[in-house]
């Protein structure tokens, strides 16, 4: 399989690639992997990405980011990669805890509340009876103490996880990843509401929604309070952004 290839959006590299392919570079490459992140990155954290150089850093030191938000494989098709597709969170979950089995790989789950990480182990135990799961835990809602980062380090690396999931939403799994690159033995990916899926308390669209790119528009409806503002706002300016590099572009070409 060819080497990772990836499109730049806003300042932000993101990886040209699909299910099949990301599934392939995963497996083949899990050891290099390992002490590395990967970011799913959307509309948000590429807005995020171009308003703050420190997330952008971040973003672009990731081993791969891919490509969950519909917009972004959008942008890399227009932009001549025709075979770019999305691969979002939920669905590369999926994907490799289906194959645990089969592979032997190992899980670690680091994130969200201890109510939603029962909720999960119950799920993935009927799911997925043949997967492991090393281990998981739920950080207070503060930061760690040094000594305290010290344990969950240790605790991790004694779990032999090959994956661990951080599920602390953007951008504070990022810089958590970012923060803890090279300290663990396993390759860390963040998921955001990926915790949530699993242990149902976020339904997915209908695949259809999927299908037609309005998987923002079911979650909007599900929780409009808390997410109009990050769809409206964030969509608006990835728009406005875009046109603001398009145009500097046509300027540095004249």
């Amino acid at each position: 399989m060819a080497e990772l290839q990836y499109c730049e959006i806003l300042k932000t590299n993101i990886n040209v690639t699909n299910m099949r392919d990301t599934l392939a570079y995963i497996d083949s490459h899990l050891e290099e992997l390992r002490g590395s992140y990967i970011c799913v990155s959307n509309v948000h954290t590429t807005v995020m990405s171009y308003e703050n150089a420190d997330y952008r850093t971040i973003q672009n030191s990731a081993a791969m980011a891919l490509p969950d938000g519909a917009p972004l494989s959008h942008y890399s098709r227009s932009s001549g990669f025709k075979t770019a597709e999305r691969v979002t969170g939920p669905d590369l979950m999926v994907e490799l805890f289906r194959r645990s089995g089969e592979k032997g790989y190992r899980h670690f789950f680091y994130g969200s509340t201890q109510k939603t990480l029962d909720d999960m182990h119950t799920a993935l135990q009927r799911e997925y009876p043949e997967m492991v799961i090393a281990g998981m835990y739920s950080p207070p809602f503060r930061p760690l103490t040094e000594e305290e980062d010290k344990e969950v380090i240790a605790r991790i690396n004694d779990a032999n996880a090959d994956f661990i999931w951080v599920g602390l939403g953007a951008p504070k799994q990022e810089a958590w990843m970012y923060e803890h690159r090279g300290k663990l033995n396993a390759v860390a990916v963040g998921v955001g509401a990926g915790f949530d899926y699993v242990a149902g308390n976020i339904k997915r669209a209908p695949r259809l929604m999927q299908v037609l790119c309005l998987e923002w528009l079911y979650r909007l409806m599900q929780d409009p309070r808390r997410l109009w503002k990050r769809y409206v706002t964030t969509n608006v300016k990835f728009m406005r952004y875009l046109l603001r590099e398009k145009r500097n572009q046509g300027s540095y070409d004249k």
